[in-house]
């Protein structure tokens, strides 16, 4: 039996997984800002620990992870999926909007990912699974700030991928595309205080989209939670896992562009070397 820490537990992916993590047999310390939500959601459960956390503070991150170890022993695999969205262009988005962002996306990540390692150290294995985004793969207008925070993301993944491979501690970083959970509602999704009319055929064609687009996304959210559970199964996983067709075609056409960037300007590139 594996036990599981979740981050956003009580509702969207963090409660599918945690569902899903119950139903295979595991143990699941399930956190949230309320934990009743938690327990409102999933039901009781032998097996489930609701927990109260606010991953803005890492205090409450280690007595989260402090909670879960008394439980159940050990933490085998912890999902950071806390997360929020602002739409906004760059120039729209304020100081404290893309403060209270980072605190949460990007701060939140750091603080649980640190509560939790120590434990997975000592025990010489362990799955760290965060929450990216498309958006962190590729920026797109009205999401910059929001994608910045995914980019950090990925890049956290990336070393820590590098870092806990010869402790016996995978990471993975997940890259979903629109899935049809209620990211896009309010509760989930902030528009930023200013909306200058100059992008108004930019960012304000995405605000539109980001409304008519609500709960018709192409995502199935409870097979992004049947894939985390394929992933945690494998010998050898991957150190990012793009989920959804949308994904996949971006970044291929990224990829493309990438690459044909790099030889359009390569000649520069390879220009800026010392000669000796």
């Amino acid at each position: 039996m594996r036990t599981w820490l979740i981050t956003g537990a009580s509702r969207g992916f963090g409660a599918l997984i945690a569902e899903k993590a119950l139903q295979a047999g595991d143990a699941v310390i399930a956190t949230a800002r309320k934990p009743a939500d938690v327990t409102a959601r999933l039901g009781a459960h032998p097996n489930l620990l609701a927990v109260r956390l606010d991953v803005t503070r890492e205090e409450e991150a280690h007595q989260a992870v402090a909670e879960g170890i008394k439980r159940f022993g050990r933490i085998d695999v912890l999902v950071n999926n806390a997360g929020f969205g602002v739409l906004g262009a760059v120039e729209e988005t304020s100081a404290a909007e893309t403060e209270r962002l980072f605190a949460t996306n990007v701060f939140g990540v750091l603080n649980v990912t640190r509560a939790v390692l120590p434990h997975m150290r000592q025990q010489r294995s362990g799955h760290v699974l965060n929450i990216s985004s498309i958006g962190g793969y590729q920026a797109y207008m009205g999401w910059g700030v929001y994608g910045a925070t995914k980019f950090a993301v990925e890049g956290i993944s990336e070393a820590l991928h590098q870092e806990l491979a010869p402790l016996g501690i995978h990471a993975t970083v997940i890259e979903p595309g629109f899935f049809r959970t209620d990211f896009l509602d309010e509760q989930s999704l902030v528009k930023t205080a200013l909306e200058l009319p100059d992008y108004d055929e930019t960012v304000g064609k995405v605000r539109r989209m980001a409304h008519d687009y609500n709960h018709a996304q192409p995502g199935n959210p409870a097979k992004l939670a049947d894939a985390l559970l394929a992933l945690v199964n494998s010998p050898n996983p991957p150190q990012r896992l793009p989920l959804g067709s949308d994904t996949v075609a971006r970044i291929e056409a990224k990829n493309r562009l990438v690459e044909q960037e790099l030889l359009a300007w390569k000649d520069v590139a390879l220009s800026t070397d010392f000669r000796d």
